[in-house]
């Protein structure tokens, strides 16, 4: 408790030196810089705005007022992340949940890392850390990962780097992008799940893609029943195999059974099927009349 208590007092004391315009601090190189960039310092609230860069749109009001309840009990154990950007002028990086419950509760002040980094790294390190530690939605990943690759021209392979996340787990969220708006909306309120997306992502046209989406929400499906869905209809667009054709089917009339008969001294059986092929049966009784049989055919 007692380490807690020096720690605070120490960010205080840290505070204090930011707001002397004397030790304005806007560089790692200028005095005093080294007591403050990296360390835990108490800001007002007030000088901190919102991050500009921030992945996350969507806040659920519920979990923000249980996180606001534990604020005001113990405090905020995980101190927000700043950028300087000017006198007593801040920055948001990462903690925004933190910082709003801070509000709700009506803390004048958090504690903080600050940080000195301009736009471009600014952006990188709220996507990063925001990917890495929040529990952003699928779509809002997506779209963070997809800023890293227009904005600041990240390969997939360096994000991978960047987040410790494998390239094939990065490719699979950018596709989501490619979901019709719908659906990404559904994905975003928790209609439907990102392994439903990956199915329907599979089908090119969005038209079929938002009818399959209507069927998951209001049968209830399973990601697994989705993945049926789709593989049938991927099926039924398929080119039929052609089928051989039909051999129209004839019949044999009794004077050309009666000519087998004939020839061969014996009740010969032909049958015919409906597509047009058929069998000839030559009975023999012995082998002497086998023999005889053998010959004709050899005549």
């Amino acid at each position: 408790m007692a380490k807690a208590i020096k720690k605070q007092a120490l960010g205080r004391g840290l505070s204090a030196l930011l707001k002397d315009p004397e030790n304005d601090i806007k560089s790692v190189e200028d005095k005093n810089a080294d007591k403050v960039v990296g360390n835990i310092i108490e800001l007002e609230i007030e000088a901190i705005e919102i991050n500009p860069f921030q992945p996350r749109s969507n806040f659920n009001e519920e979990s923000l007022r249980e996180l606001a309840t534990s604020i005001k009990e113990l405090g905020v154990i995980q101190p927000i992340t700043v950028r300087k950007l000017d006198f007593n002028k801040y920055q948001l990086i990462s903690g925004e949940r933190r910082l709003r419950a801070s509000t709700l509760v009506g803390l004048k002040t958090v504690p903080a890392y600050i940080r000195i980094a301009n736009d471009n790294e600014s952006l990188v390190m709220a996507l990063v850390e925001n990917i890495q530690r929040h529990d952003l939605d699928p779509i809002e990943i997506a779209l963070s990962y997809q800023r890293l690759i227009d904005e600041i021209q990240l390969t997939q392979e360096q994000m991978s780097e960047r987040v410790g996340k494998k390239r094939s787990t990065i490719a699979n969220y950018l596709r989501l992008l490619k979901l019709d708006p719908i659906i990404q909306t559904g994905i975003r309120d928790g209609f439907i799940s990102m392994g439903h997306g990956r199915a329907i992502i599979n089908i090119e046209d969005q038209d079929i893609q938002t009818d399959i989406y209507q069927k998951i929400v209001s049968q209830n499906l399973s990601v697994r029943d989705t993945e049926a869905l789709v593989k049938n209809y991927q099926e039924s667009l398929k080119p039929k195999p052609a089928g051989k054709p039909k051999t129209a089917s004839f019949e044999i009339a009794e004077a050309q059974k009666s000519a087998f008969t004939n020839y061969f001294g014996t009740k010969v059986d032909v049958k015919v099927a409906g597509n047009g092929k058929g069998k000839i049966t030559i009975p023999f009784h012995s082998e002497e009349d086998f023999n005889r049989i053998i010959k004709l055919i050899n005549e």
